[in-house]
């Protein structure tokens, strides 16, 4: 998809203040540090339309985003080892839990796992919960230009025997830094939303 405009919306610390938009939405979920700011930058084609930030925990609210006027992707908060107070980490995971219940306009997340990591067991409980809701969701494995070829084909073999064991869809390769399964991730958010490529 040509991307001609990409617009940071607002940021909300609770479900119910989200934007009321009727463009098809798209949320990005995983853990903390797990590279969603800069896939999300990758794939608007700019580089500082999510801010990026080694700290893991960096992002604390729902960041909404305007895609042509079209689309809408939500940032949500990274979970896991996020060094925040636990009753900070509960809130989060309340407003998240809330967000994808609620949302209507919310139709596929993307789920994005760390390639050398495969999935955790934070991830397996991510899965498990999106499946309890009934949402489509694509697996993301994520920072995939870490590792060499050899060791990326195993490790996506690895994590599509153990998803496949579970009933969960197949897993995409993706790198921000090359663009790898960055055409492939677009065709599947095109395809949900009902759009055609442009």
């Amino acid at each position: 998809m040509k991307v001609v405009s990409a617009e940071y919306i607002t940021s909300v610390v609770s479900a119910k203040k989200s934007p009321e938009l009727r463009w098809p939405e798209f949320a990005f979920a995983g853990k903390s540090n797990v590279g969603k700011s800069s896939l999300i930058n990758c794939l608007v084609n700019k580089k500082k339309l999510v801010k990026t930030s080694s700290t893991p925990g960096k992002t604390q609210m729902i960041n909404f985003f305007g895609i042509n006027n079209k689309l809408c992707f939500a940032d949500l908060p990274g979970y896991g080892f996020a060094k925040v107070p636990d009753s900070v980490r509960k809130h989060w995971g309340l407003m998240v839990e809330d967000y994808v219940k609620t949302r209507e306009t919310l139709l596929g997340v993307i789920f994005i796992v760390d390639i050398r990591r495969g999935m955790t067991e934070l991830d397996w409980g991510l899965r498990d919960w999106l499946n309890a809701y009934d949402k489509d969701y694509i697996i993301i494995a994520s920072k995939c230009d870490k590792l060499k070829r050899n060791e990326k084909n195993k490790q996506i073999s690895k994590m599509r025997k153990e998803l496949k064991e579970e009933g969960s869809d197949d897993v995409l390769a993706f790198s921000s830094k090359t663009g790898e399964g960055k055409k492939e991730l677009w065709d599947w958010v095109l395809q949900k939303a009902d759009l055609k490529r442009t």
